[in-house]
């Protein structure tokens, strides 16, 4: 599907999510550009460009706040060191938003992930599934890494459990309001412990690997979970999110689905542009607001 032909579908019950604030000045300036560009008005994109600045002094303001902390954390004799942000700003009590970083571990993406959680109001922790210090640094390590685990299924799910533990003793946190998202790997893993049974308020997963493992499936899932994908992503195809579909509702899951049509693999890291995986501006902008939309209705 070209480019041109971009759109986004809802499935399976539709919960109004639109374009909104994302709590970052450069997200707010591109959200107005595209808009004026729909409608010819390129003329005025300075104006767009001054009120970015107006919003600037609100963002600087939400950063303010924000403290960010790595934390070292012990899963069967082992060391792991995940990464906490949050907004002072907001009190206590804060929702606790689980991050799961991609195949190449928890890295400078997820961090800035977690920023952007804690500049909405969330305590953000993004876990480590792999070990303290074990950060691959090119496809071959990540594909082993994350192998391990998608091979070790029973360890995979003892470090997210683990992680979700350590998240609910933070400082200033509500403990009864978790939810997980994951991207790529991250998001196969938030499927993987939606399956486990984890009684947290929803899972989200961005660009994930969608199959459900054999003797598998959803029947002790407790929350809704959200599957935002790309329509034309070759690593999970969309033969893999309609069974996917199937299963959840077989299962009798909660569940909403979003398609962007065109949209390839990892289309909300930023500069990804090699073989399956690009970056998709647009993709990425709805998929956030739909994210934030999803949080506001199970924490509110």
């Amino acid at each position: 599907m070209a480019p041109a032909q971009y759109s986004c579908i809802t499935v399976e019950g539709d919960r109004g999510r639109g374009l909104g604030p994302t709590g970052n000045g450069l997200l707010m300036f591109w959200k107005m550009r595209l808009v004026l560009k729909k409608l010819g008005l390129n003329k005025i994109l300075a104006i767009a460009a001054v009120i970015v600045l107006l919003l600037g002094g609100w963002t600087t303001a939400a950063r303010a706040g924000i403290v960010t902390q790595d934390v070292v954390y012990s899963v069967a004799g082992q060391s792991y060191e995940g990464y906490i942000a949050r907004n002072e700003g907001f009190g206590d009590q804060q929702p606790i938003v689980l991050l799961v970083h991609d195949w190449n571990g928890l890295d400078e993406y997820e961090k800035r992930r977690a920023q952007m959680l804690a500049e909405r109001g969330y305590t953000a922790f993004a876990v480590d599934l792999y070990g303290q210090g074990v950060r691959p640094s090119n496809a071959e390590e990540s594909q082993a890494e994350s192998g391990k685990l998608y091979r070790d299924r029973a360890a995979m799910r003892e470090r997210l459990f683990a992680a979700l533990e350590r998240a609910r003793q933070m400082p200033g946190v509500d403990p009864q309001r978790v939810v997980a998202i994951g991207y790529c790997f991250g998001g196969a893993a938030v499927l993987e412990f939606s399956r486990a049974g984890a009684d947290i308020e929803g899972f989200v997963s961005f660009h994930g690997g969608l199959a459900t493992p054999e003797e598998q499936d959803y029947t002790q899932a407790t929350g809704p979970i959200l599957v935002l994908h790309g329509a034309n992503d070759p690593v999970a195809p969309m033969a893999e999110v309609a069974a996917l579909a199937e299963d959840l509702t077989a299962a009798g899951v909660d569940f909403d689905m979003e398609l962007y049509g065109g949209v390839l693999h990892s289309f909300t890291v930023w500069g990804a542009n090699a073989g399956s995986s690009r970056y998709d501006g647009r993709a990425d902008l709805k998929s956030w607001d739909a994210l934030l939309t999803f949080l506001d209705e199970q924490f509110r």
